[in-house]
């Protein structure tokens, strides 16, 4: 728990830096691990205010995602917590009222044990990596499909790793 609330903190203190006039989104996320299992996430996101590779076809743009996820089933692990932080590339497509979009970050993750489900990760510590796809409505609003795997990359065996897909929503605030 110590662990959590320091990475909670760091991730807080790196969001801040780009808080000055950004937009921030609230997300929510309703999955199922790759063992079966659910999950329920909550996000909340600073926009990073950038645009790159502009043209008709569209542009690339990021944010900051500062996240908590509880993982429900398994034998050996149910009802685990997680807080995440990562950066998040998004390549939005066209220049309409509804533009699809997809997206891709690594960040980092710390877990309330060192399994979730029946997977173990061998430490509380693991890196986050997703993949993304959705319409953005509007300036405000975003759905889509979202999978996401979490494992330690061989920093302590064992490293099962585990993955979520989930249908999220958010909003602009």
């Amino acid at each position: 728990m110590k662990n959590m609330k320091k990475l909670l903190i760091a991730a807080f203190c790196l969001s801040s830096l780009s808080l000055n006039a950004y937009a921030a989104e609230i997300s929510g996320a309703l999955g199922a691990t790759s063992q079966g299992g659910l999950t329920a996430r909550v996000g909340l996101g600073f926009d990073w205010d950038k645009r790159w590779m502009e043209s008709s076809t569209g542009k690339l743009t990021g944010y900051w995602d500062l996240g908590y996820t509880y993982w429900e089933a398994g034998d050996e692990a149910g009802g685990r917590h997680s807080v995440s932080f990562a950066p998040v590339f998004v390549y939005e497509f066209g220049n309409g009222h509804v533009k699809p979009f997809v997206e891709a970050g690594i960040g980092v993750a710390m877990f309330s044990g060192t399994t979730a489900g029946d997977q173990k990760f061998g430490s509380a510590f693991n890196f986050e990596d997703r993949l993304g796809a959705g319409l953005k409505i509007g300036d405000t609003q975003k759905v889509g499909l979202r999978v996401t795997h979490y494992s330690n990359a061989g920093i302590k065996e064992p490293n099962d790793g585990i993955e979520s897909y989930a249908l999220f929503y958010s909003h602009s605030i």
